[in-house]
């Protein structure tokens, strides 16, 4: 587990580096069987110690560490949806918390498909009502969804994102914070999306998920 562990404390100081987890915000989590390693609650994701990380069973139990984020019932809700899921990341990036305050683009998604790397990369990304941080309901929401998503927008809050690797939910957590950036940028004006047809294709082709708007 050491590897692993050294690897999701690169993965945090990555996504630190590049500004898109201030202060001590935003949480990361990996999966190891049947175990979760997740960042500790109240520390800087540049700062992480790979000795010194929680472990939690799916169930949410506390099997070895400090006290995990109390964002984890949301990584827990990502890992119980899809079994192949690997990693989780939460950030408050700054664009895409500010996305997360506006309505969203269609019901089963909060941005619509800008580029195709954000299709390729992130999928279709629903927004959750708004809650208290680590609202346990909030989670059960998400592993409720009817539809397929590998990300959502929490409002007035910020992304979560799964991937099925460290390396996949990172670049997702990434190419969210740009989609919203650029959602913001072009605002009201009129826009062309990618067409239905085009996102649905590239999510087949990319192993992501993209449905016609609701």
């Amino acid at each position: 587990m050491t590897a692993l562990a050294q690897e999701l404390v690169a993965a945090a100081a990555h996504l630190a580096g590049l500004g898109l987890s201030p202060g001590s915000s935003g949480n990361v989590s990996v999966r190891d069987g049947d175990r979760i390693l997740v960042s500790p609650t109240g520390t800087d994701l540049g700062a992480l110690d790979p000795g010194n990380l929680s472990v939690l069973d799916l169930d949410g139990n506390r099997l070895d560490g400090p006290a995990p984020s109390k964002e984890y019932p949301l990584h827990l809700a990502f890992y119980r949806r899809e079994r192949a899921t690997r990693a989780v990341v939460h950030l408050h990036s700054r664009h895409a918390a500010a996305a997360s305050c506006r309505q969203p683009w269609s019901e089963r998604s909060a941005l619509p498909p800008l580029t195709p790397y954000f299709v390729m990369r992130v999928g279709q990304i629903p927004l959750l009502p708004y809650a208290p941080p680590g609202d346990p309901a909030q989670a059960a929401e998400l592993e409720g969804l009817a539809f397929p998503c590998r990300a959502a927008l929490l409002q007035n809050h910020g992304p979560v994102v799964a991937g099925t690797s460290l390396r996949a939910a990172a670049e997702a957590a990434v190419e969210v914070e740009e989609a919203s950036a650029l959602h913001l940028l072009l605002g009201d004006r009129p826009v062309r999306h990618l067409t239905p047809a085009e996102a649905t294709e590239l999510a087949r082709r990319y192993g992501t998920y993209w449905e016609p708007a609701h």
